[in-house]
């Protein structure tokens, strides 16, 4: 059984629908064009992955939670559905309840945040995984196969042989074509994610996204929004680094084949990497306070 956390505020009503509005309004922002496409079976390759790749749905992204502790004065329960509970003080989220069911999950993504944030970030993969995805594979067969090759599969497949790959990512190394995956330096495995994850890896922070929604509704929406932001930039460089030609869409590509490119893509790589670290910072926060809280 565990111990309710200790609330850590009380909002009165024009507090707490002021949040919730202005999470919606951002959310809304992303979410209008994604779902206009959605109307249309019309598809975007950059900006509708962190809907079809992550299984966190709109609604749920646009739903608004305080996270745990935090009591909301004048709420409706019915507003927030089966896992609040009322209080004399106010609607709160009922944390013992949801902490029976992601106890698990919630020690699982501790160790890993904090695994990851323990080491150093390595930045000379030069997003080569989205080459390796594609090795050796013809236009038609390709993910993307929507939207042209910068290079011929011939000059794609030389690229990767001459650069190497360097992933140690397992949810991307497990996309990489099966000629392409001896090419990797080394063989990521879920089993292994702990092991391997470090914070210069551009996907490891777009999954900050991914550990966040997990979390929820435990931890702030706008924490969610935070990670779902910074995902959503990073998503645009690793299709610009990619050998995909999206020029048709807006984006110039990173030509990672080049010695500038390369040069272009660290600098973007190291810069995620620092926006990184308070994000993942503030969800191992967050995980200290649950666990905290179930073993009292």
């Amino acid at each position: 059984m565990t111990a309710a956390l200790a609330p850590a505020a009380a909002l009165d009503v024009a507090g707490w629908q002021a949040r919730r509005r202005a999470h919606e309004q951002r959310v809304d922002a992303w979410l209008a064009p994604h779902l206009a496409r959605r109307r249309t079976g019309e598809k975007h390759p950059v900006e509708d992955f962190l809907f079809t790749y992550y299984s966190h749905r709109p609604a749920q992204l646009r739903r608004w939670h305080p996270g745990a502790g935090v009591v909301l004065r004048d709420a409706d329960p019915a507003e927030f559905g089966r896992d609040y509970r009322a209080t004399a003080a106010g609607l709160t989220l009922d944390t013992d309840r949801v902490h029976a069911r992601r106890a698990e999950s919630i020690d699982w993504i501790r160790t890993l945040l904090a695994a990851t944030a323990g080491r150093p970030a390595h930045l000379g993969c030069f997003g080569m995984h989205e080459w390796a995805m594609v090795y050796r594979q013809t236009q038609d067969e390709v993910r993307h196969n929507a939207w042209p090759l910068r290079l011929s599969p011939a000059a794609t497949a030389a690229v990767v042989e001459e650069r190497g790959v360097r992933c140690s990512h397992f949810d991307a190394y497990r996309f990489f074509t099966a000629p392409a995956r001896p090419l990797n330096l080394l063989t990521p495995t879920r089993e292994g994610q702990h092991a391997l994850e470090q914070p210069g890896c551009l996907h490891a922070n777009m999954d900050l996204y991914k550990h966040s929604y997990k979390l929820s509704p435990l931890v702030p929406s706008e924490l969610v929004a935070d990670c779902f932001e910074l995902a959503r930039e990073i998503r645009t460089l690793d299709m610009r680094a990619s050998p995909y030609d999206l020029t048709a869409l807006g984006y110039s590509p990173v030509r990672i084949e080049t010695i500038e490119g390369r040069h272009e893509y660290v600098l973007a790589q190291r810069s995620f990497a620092e926006r990184a670290a308070p994000l993942r910072s503030r969800l191992i926060a967050e995980c200290d306070r649950l666990l905290a809280a179930s073993d009292r």
